[in-house]
């Protein structure tokens, strides 16, 4: 054991630098898988944490069109086995929010009289205020995390619905997690009021009143065989709006989803990183104490013993390497979540990080994998021949290749005495070289996806239509439908030389029958239903076109897939009560919904009043003006937005939560090139200080040959980058669309920023050069003249 030691200590004290290098290789894979891990196993534990002590709903019915029976729907839930039924909330849509004199864009509120809490499912959980939640007191209202974390809203600030005849101001009492309609990018916001003030506001408005139904099954797998019960009772399929978990919850998974993805994808290639550099180093130093080991080995030490010293060793690198890595990752996982799951947050309960026993698990698992590479590379110590490693220092074979003489190519010859050393400083060192082509290669990558990534949610505006919104300069938001004179707007607008087009749209139900199903189980299908031209909306189509006649419907990917029908196919619809065959004429996809939704024209649903228009101008410059006239002559019964205000209100937030992380990988992964090339050309030239002291005698400055040996890398690095280009470009974007595909987007709308994108990958590739010409600076620190005579 003594002997083992001893050679552990003797290989680690020799090689500092490797060591250190290939121990920081290992504490930055551990960092980057075991935060991947973290977040999404956190994200999912804290929603279902949530989700538990809320009695979180399976399923929300949402009867806005007075199609069935509220009470009796109601009731038939209530008394079902295995089912948990909230009590009947009523409630009636309101658009039209300001806070600190500001109007609020893009938001829909379901203005709640609230029932006795709790109220059985899908309760709202306190986060500011009161810790035990009854009733809002009058003149005050509770408002969701969603609505008053993006805004800064606090406990005791006045809020000012504007819609109705006249402005109503209510104090915030409580702040709530709420979490069927308080998600990450949520439109809509649940506004809980006293029953006196929901009377005395809501009671003047013609709306017909709403209710929601909140669903908790035992046994959420049975939920069909309760609905296709529940069908038969009705006598009629479900004719309203029925919301699943899946799209209950999607949105608070996706943004860590992405996330993960991203590290744990970089973490397990710099595992593979670290592991070839560990064989490299093994192999490097079995080839340098050949001789050595073959006396050990005359003397009695068995192979066992000899990879026993390399396992120790680099088990003891490993254990030092994963320490720090395993506390940062739970310091950076933390970061990471309380940023993206910042709207289940509250004053009492905050967002917990469990990440003991993934860390454990990590860490473990990471050794394993390493110990597992050491014995493999180490195991070449089994085929070394004692009497042939103390007479050649090598295997008998390769001494014999090592003195073969042959002809070679004389190609260099016509090369320039720098462009030769830089060749050699490359090929003389191909395990070193590919080290850093490949560490190059994912630096740009990494840059390059990042950079893709975030550009791309940042504008989103400029792809809407391919996300499934809109393309329009302009959207108006009918606040007050009673109150507005649509014909005369209508014309207003149409009569403006500025504007190209102007079209409506609102929204209604569909519902459907599942595929196979011998029962004729139903789901309900969202529609978006347009007056006018969607082609004029900017409303984009995967495949085919959008719909033009009133018996054609375009359908989403998602609902594509589970229904099993593409363009050409017809679909059996019931709209509103009354069943349609309508003719798909294409597909698309829309990130807002999952892709679970369609679109039809206006003649399927009566009466529609269209709730937003959408205004395109034929110069874009226009549109600042046109809001301002528009909000001016119509305010406060319309509200007037370019569409790029719409959308920023909900995506900045996702591109915010994307910043950070991607941020820190760039810098991680810049810091450990510009460490790895360092230390891989520091230790070649020392290597070969002779050979450059050869140089410097035939009359090359240190000048001259520190900038050849820079050049060699540079070119190196200038391959690497541009693989690493082309991968963050269409490899690691393709892997994400994989991801993505289950959200209902299955192409991707990339914006490249070619500029930001090679000038990161410039200054990686900057990096990665200066670390070379930092090593090369031991050749100034010595007299190569004195080396040559030196033996």
């Amino acid at each position: 054991m003594q002997a083992i030691l001893t050679l552990c200590w003797g290989n680690i004290r020799k090689r500092k630098m490797q060591n250190a290098l290939i121990a920081l290789l290992i504490a930055l894979s551990a960092l980057l898988v075991s935060t991947a891990f973290i977040v999404l196993q956190n994200t999912e534990s804290v929603f279902e944490e949530r989700h538990s002590a809320a009695q979180g709903a399976h399923e929300i019915i949402n009867m806005t069109r007075g199609l069935h029976d509220e009470r009796m729907v109601a009731e038939w839930w209530s008394a079902q086995d295995g089912v948990s039924a909230s009590s009947l909330v009523p409630y009636k849509p309101w658009t039209g929010l300001s806070y600190n004199g500001e109007e609020l864009p893009n938001l829909y509120l379901y203005m709640i009289n609230t029932p006795p809490m709790p109220h059985g499912v899908n309760n709202p959980l306190p986060a500011a205020g009161p810790a035990h939640l009854t009733k809002p007191e009058e003149g005050t209202v509770w408002i969701p995390t969603s609505l008053a974390y993006k805004y800064g809203m606090e406990v005791g600030d006045e809020l000012v619905f504007t819609s109705g005849a006249a402005p109503v101001q209510f104090t915030i009492s409580a702040i709530v997690i709420d979490l069927s309609h308080g998600g990450p990018f949520s439109t809509s916001a649940r506004i809980w009021m006293n029953e006196a003030d929901y009377q005395s506001t809501m009671g003047g408005l013609s709306t017909p009143e709403q209710y929601m139904l909140s669903l908790r099954f035992a046994h959420p797998e049975q939920s069909e065989a309760y609905w296709q019960r529940f069908e038969q009772a009705l006598g009629t399929p479900f004719l309203e709006e029925r919301i699943s978990f899946a799209e209950l919850s999607a949105f608070y998974f996706i943004m860590n989803k992405v996330i993960g993805f991203v590290m744990s994808c970089l973490g397990l290639v710099m595992i593979v990183v670290a592991l070839l550099t560990i064989g490299f180093t093994i192999t490097d130093t079995i080839l340098a104490n050949y001789r050595t080991i073959g006396i050990l080995k005359s003397v009695g030490m068995s192979s066992e013993r000899i990879i026993g010293t390399y396992m120790l060793q680099y088990g003891f690198i490993t254990g030092i390497a994963l320490i720090p890595a395993l506390i940062g990752s739970r310091l950076l996982s933390n970061v990471i979540i309380q940023n993206s799951l910042s709207f289940l947050k509250s004053d009492t309960t905050p967002v917990s990080v469990q990440s003991v026993g993934i860390t454990i698990w990590t860490g473990v698992g990471m050794l394993f994998i390493i110990l597992l590479c050491v014995v493999l590379y180490a195991g070449k110590t089994r085929r070394i021949e004692p009497i042939q490693a103390i007479r050649y220092g090598m295997s008998e074979s390769s001494h014999s290749h090592a003195h073969r003489h042959g002809t070679r190519t004389r190609l260099l010859d016509r090369w320039s005495v720098p462009a030769v050393i830089g060749w050699k400083h490359v090929t003389g060192n191909k395990k070193g070289a590919a080290l850093i082509f490949l560490l190059m290669s994912i630096t740009a990558a990494v840059l390059v996806f990042g950079t893709l990534l975030v550009t791309s949610v940042y504008r989103i505006s400029e792809t809407s239509a391919q996300w499934g919104y809109d393309d329009a300069d302009i959207a108006i938001m009918v606040i007050n439908g009673e109150g507005l004179d649509r014909t005369d707007m209508q014309s207003y607008i149409e009569n403006d030389p500025r504007v190209f087009s102007l079209n409506w749209s609102g929204s209604a139900n569909g519902v459907i029958a599942e595929p196979g199903s011998h029962h004729q189980a139903t789901f309900s299908l969202p529609l978006t239903v347009v007056v006018g031209s969607m082609d004029e909306m900017g409303l984009a189509s995967l495949s085919g076109r959008n719909p033009v006649l009133s018996n054609e419907i375009s359908i989403g990917i998602n609902i594509a897939r589970k229904l099993h029908k593409g363009i050409g196919d017809t679909l059996t619809i019931y709209i509103e009560g009354k069943e349609h065959q309508l003719l798909i004429t294409g597909t698309f996809q829309s990130i807002s919904n999952l892709s679970n939704i369609a679109r039809v024209t206006s003649e399927l649903v009566g009466p529609l009043n269209p709730d937003a228009g959408f205004v395109h101008l034929w110069n874009p410059a226009d549109s600042d003006k046109f809001v301002q006239q528009l909000n001016q002559r119509y305010g406060p019964v319309i509200q007037a937005m370019k569409q790029e205000v719409l959308l920023d209100s909900v995506f900045k937030e996702a591109a915010a939560v994307l910043l950070i992380p991607m941020s820190m990988l760039a810098l991680l992964f810049l810091a450990v090139t510009c460490l790895i090339v360092y230390s891989t050309c520091r230790l070649h030239i020392r290597k070969e200080t002779k050979t450059y002291g050869i140089y410097a005698s035939l009359g090359l400055t240190v000048s001259d040959i520190r900038r050849a040996l820079t050049s060699g890398i540079a070119v190196l690095g200038a391959l690497g980058a541009m693989v690493g280009m082309v991968c963050g470009i269409y490899i690691l974007p393709a892997v994400l669309r994989g991801l993505l595909s289950a959200y209902g987007i299955v192409k991707l709308p990339l914006i490249m920023e070619w500029p930001l994108a090679i000038g990161l990958t410039l200054i990686a590739l900057v990096i990665a050069v200066s670390g070379c010409w930092l090593a090369s600076r031991t050749l100034c620190r010595t007299s190569l003249r004195v080396l040559v005579t030196d033996s």
